[in-house]
């Protein structure tokens, strides 16, 4: 069985928002603006994708 992933990708700057939101946005392996990582689908990596939603689009 396959593992399954979640592609994040950062729609909106982290200019001006929290320090811990940043660190969650770099800890996610983001670095820039329309940058797209795959992720294991975790309850940890839910979880920071849930605290920086509003910074991201993600597709299952």
């Amino acid at each position: 069985m396959a593992e399954k992933t979640l592609k994040v990708t950062l729609i909106k700057s982290v200019i001006g928002t929290k320090q811990s939101h940043r660190a969650t946005v770099r800890g996610l392996g983001l670095r820039k603006l329309n940058h797209t990582v795959e992720l294991e689908d975790t309850s940890a990596v839910r979880g920071m994708i849930r605290k920086v939603s509003y910074l991201l689009k993600c597709e299952g």
